[in-house]
């Protein structure tokens, strides 16, 4: 009997020539698996399916894994307001780690003998896709064509042009990752430190003008509610806003980052509702928490935003963060109006029971209630003595 592999699988490019790599010339019976993280239509996900058995599969697997991936990642990763550089909202990186974990739990329900993705041994991915499979799946191996026989793309398309397999060479020169958090976009001009895409490359183009008002309605730090119209799952009303944003331009963007094997790369990304939500949330956040909270939630999540984009979910200090955010979310609850323009848009501001800045208890920059003049005029004595004292000391000693 040939030994079993499942392979990570999308229908591009690296993908299509494991399929065929994997069967032809390792002489494995091939089990692929696509983790739609809301980035396929029903449409898609049936093409997909035949590509795969086209390509010679002993059988495909979809896993719907889209709330599953907002209920154990994204969630957090908004609690937290995660930009990874301030600028992208881990678009792939908590993608990869739900896929990761999704294609472990397969691989064991089914006994394979290996399993394969199509990463090359430039990025992040084969390290995020490995070190999972590492630890939830200790005892199965794991292969990765792409990365061990150092293939660049026209030599993937000529090997599956020889193997009768026809690919769009054109639509290969981008590589095309599309989720309900964002989608990355790469081709030869991220290569380099300098280059922008081409505006075809970008999934959404941009044919809305002029301004428009949204509201996004927040319970508890969770996404209930866009103009008015309550959804049942969070995830719902992402893809709602992305339909609304994403036609503006807004969330385009060029990220640099460092990768997990230590060299800069450079990605293209359109994360439209992504971007608002957060922008969005983070605003709600500074009306409705102490001075304190945001201190110490922003340096968790700066952690929890890294650690996270070099696959390390599934150490136990996550859980650990994951239940400080969520504590902290039970006063963050109102409503935020954004204004959209092109390739732009602005907070206009909140409303919400919890605001701390509340005209009951004062007014910034004319009134107050709680306290008088006097009570200030102690307060800043007291507040400033230890430093009062190092001047009086050190100034003495000349």
């Amino acid at each position: 009997m040939k030994k079993k592999v499942v392979l990570a699988f999308s229908g591009g490019l690296d993908t299509s020539f494991c399929c065929i790599y994997l069967s032809k010339d390792l002489d494995l019976e091939v089990h692929s698996v696509i983790v739609n993280t809301g980035g396929f239509s029903d449409q898609e996900l049936k093409e997909i399916e035949e590509r795969a058995y086209s390509l010679g599969v002993a059988s495909h697997h979809a896993v719907d894994a889209v709330k599953g991936y907002y209920d154990d990642y994204l969630k957090y990763l908004i609690f937290g307001n995660v930009l990874k550089n301030n600028t992208y909202p881990l678009s792939v990186s908590a993608e990869r780690v739900t896929q990761a974990t999704a294609i472990a739990n397969y691989a064991k329900e089914i006994n394979a003998d290996f399993v394969a993705h199509g990463s090359t041994g430039a990025g992040n991915d084969q390290v995020r896709f490995d070190m999972i499979f590492n630890i939830l799946i200790p005892k199965v191996g794991i292969i990765t064509p792409i990365r061990d026989l150092k293939l660049s793309r026209e030599a993937e398309i000529e090997y599956l042009h020889s193997h009768g397999v026809n690919i769009n060479a054109e639509k290969a020169k981008y590589s095309i990752n599309k989720g309900i958090w964002g989608t990355s976009v790469g081709g030869k001009e991220t290569l380099s430190s300098r280059g922008v895409l081409p505006e075809e490359a970008w999934p959404t183009q941009v044919t809305k003008t002029g301004q428009e008002e949204v509201e996004l309605e927040f319970v508890k730090g969770e996404l209930v509610a866009v103009n008015g119209t309550k959804y049942s799952h969070p995830t719902e009303a992402i893809s709602v806003l992305q339909e609304i944003v994403a036609p503006y331009g807004i969330g385009r963007d060029i990220h640099v980052g460092d990768t997990i094997i230590g060299i800069k790369g450079r990605v293209g990304f359109e994360a439209a509702a992504p971007v608002v939500i957060i922008k969005a949330h983070h605003a709600l956040e500074k009306h409705t928490l102490t001075k304190w909270q945001l201190s110490w939630k922003d340096q968790l999540a700066m952690f929890y935003g890294n650690w996270m984009h070099e696959g390390q979910f599934h150490d136990p200090v996550m859980r650990d963060i994951e239940a400080f955010f969520i504590n902290s979310q039970k006063t963050v609850s109102g409503k935020v109006y954004v204004q959209l323009y092109p390739y732009r848009f602005v907070v206009e501001g909140i409303e919400s029971d919890h605001d701390l800045m509340s005209s009951k208890y004062g007014t910034y920059g004319e009134m107050n209630e709680g306290y008088t003049g006097d009570d200030v005029k102690g307060f800043s004595k007291i507040f400033g003595n230890q430093v009062s004292i190092w001047h009086k000391v050190n100034e003495a000693k000349g």
